[in-house]
């Protein structure tokens, strides 16, 4: 990283219109002057949600899923602290934008080397694509399963989904941001049902958040702990969050403004995220109620489908109905988490290589980037649902190798005096973030010698 020695100020200055994060769209929203608390969380309320969406994408629900299936409720601990982690980094990454008027690929890209800041976008595209291979497959089962389509035609509908951003972009972020939460309810009170009927063991969960040793020490639940941590906390989130924080107006030679906006969109970040550790806890839940010791086979959506609808798997609670409601929030999963996806990927594709392109071409660039592997599996693998879904855990671990790589230049920026000013990372926050980033590495290091080492 090349040592920054210009001033917050003069970040911002030279920060062109041509030149700001996601342009359409930031500064768009106005903040009421002299509102009380309440009318002024309401307007910094939406980023959040659209943060939260990446933290509960279909990838979790595999890993999650699993987890509980395997190990009960012992990897409840690595949810809690995954989501702790996850809050820290994401408030980091809304004060990065917010303060330099600039998100985390520009910083990134502006303060590396050539060379250096090549390297870090082809891993935030990778992450992008890892993160999209959960979202295109998630949704093109749902589809499958819920109107009986084949599974390749799915996939080719979740590539048009960017048409339907563009549409959303002209109604207003707002109203993305409306249809997001809504996606995300759907979700929510979906696996609230479920658990709810799955009646799971209360003192087996409150023991479950205390983190187990058995955690480091068994490589199987390393592996699934290294994956829940991956689709939990999300690189493409840190991009997109240092983003999209900037879409309220606001006036940053004000530094009581900038104070207000970093105070506000963290409570909003934080309630939200909080809502996205309550969906992954029931998905860790439901799998530790219903299929622990069952001897199921549940890597795939398609069983876990079939297993909410055969009594002999969850007993009598089993209905078709819980199967379809299954399907319904993985496909409200899938096409929240596409609208985050997409617009993470123009970030990181204008911030790290400043590509100029219409709009609507770098939302199909990015998607088809992400929809064309996928779509070769699919046809390689004649509609197999099976060999499809192997992508999903590795690329969950994938998202967890790539996490340093955003997460490092974001504790050094909001770390850095002479860009943040008054508003540089207190010293908790930023030996905290240091903290989890270094054993995030030891552990991956860790887990791909104890993988080699079982070859």
């Amino acid at each position: 990283m090349k040592n920054g020695s210009e001033t917050s100020k003069k970040f911002v200055s030279s920060n062109s219109a041509d030149n700001k994060s996601l342009d359409e769209i930031n500064g768009s929203i106005e903040v009421p002057e002299g509102a009380g608390f309440w009318r002024t969380l309401m307007t910094f309320t939406g980023p959040g949600v659209l943060i939260a969406v990446g933290y509960m994408d279909p990838g979790n629900w595999i890993t999650s899923i699993a987890g509980g299936a395997q190990f009960k409720y012992t990897l409840l601990s690595v949810v809690l602290i995954s989501s702790l982690i996850a809050m820290l980094l994401q408030s980091m990454s809304a004060k990065l934008g917010i303060v330099t008027g600039k998100d985390l690929a520009q910083l990134t890209r502006e303060r590396t080397s050539k060379v250096g800041g090549f390297i870090l976008w082809i891993i935030a595209e990778l992450a992008i694509m890892a993160t999209d291979i959960a979202e295109i497959i998630g949704s093109g089962i749902a589809i499958k399963l819920l109107f009986n389509i084949p599974l390749i035609v799915g996939i080719l509908i979740t590539a048009a989904d960017v048409l339907i951003l563009l549409l959303l972009m002209k109604l207003g972020f707002r109203k993305i941001e409306a249809i997001v939460a809504t996606l995300v309810a759907v979700i929510l009170l979906v696996f609230l049902y479920e658990v709810f009927l799955a009646k799971p063991s209360v003192s087996g969960i409150i023991g479950g958040y205390v983190p187990a040793g058995s955690i480091i020490t068994n490589k199987s639940m390393l592996y699934l702990s290294l994956g829940i941590v991956g689709a939990t906390v999300m690189p493409h989130d840190l991009y997109l969050g240092s983003s999209i924080s900037q879409t309220r107006k606001v006036d940053r030679e004000n530094k009581k403004d900038i104070a207000k906006a970093i105070k506000f969109s963290t409570i909003d970040s934080n309630i939200q995220l909080f809502l996205a550790f309550i969906v992954n806890s029931l998905l860790l839940i439901l799998g530790a109620a219903l299929f622990y010791g069952t001897n199921s086979d549940l890597g795939r959506f398609v069983d876990l489908f079939n297993a909410l609808s055969n009594k002999q798997v969850v007993g009598a609670i089993a209905s078709p109905i819980l199967s379809m409601l299954f399907a319904v929030a993985l496909l409200s999963s899938g096409q929240s988490s596409t609208i985050t996806g997409t617009l993470s990927g123009q970030i990181i594709m204008e911030g790290f290589i400043r590509l100029k392109m219409p709009l609507w071409a770098q939302r199909l660039l990015t998607r088809l980037l992400s929809v064309t592997p996928v779509l070769i599996f699919a046809i390689y693998y004649h509609d197999n649902e099976a060999k499809i879904e192997n992508l999903l855990t590795f690329s969950q671990v994938f998202l967890s190798v790539a996490l340093p790589f955003a997460i490092i230049p974001l504790v050094i920026f909001t770390s850095d005096k002479k860009l943040m000013g008054e508003f540089i990372n207190k010293k908790w926050v930023k030996y905290s973030a240091w903290f989890a980033t270094i054993v995030l590495i030891i552990l991956n290091i860790y887990l791909i010698v104890q993988t080699i080492a079982g070859m």
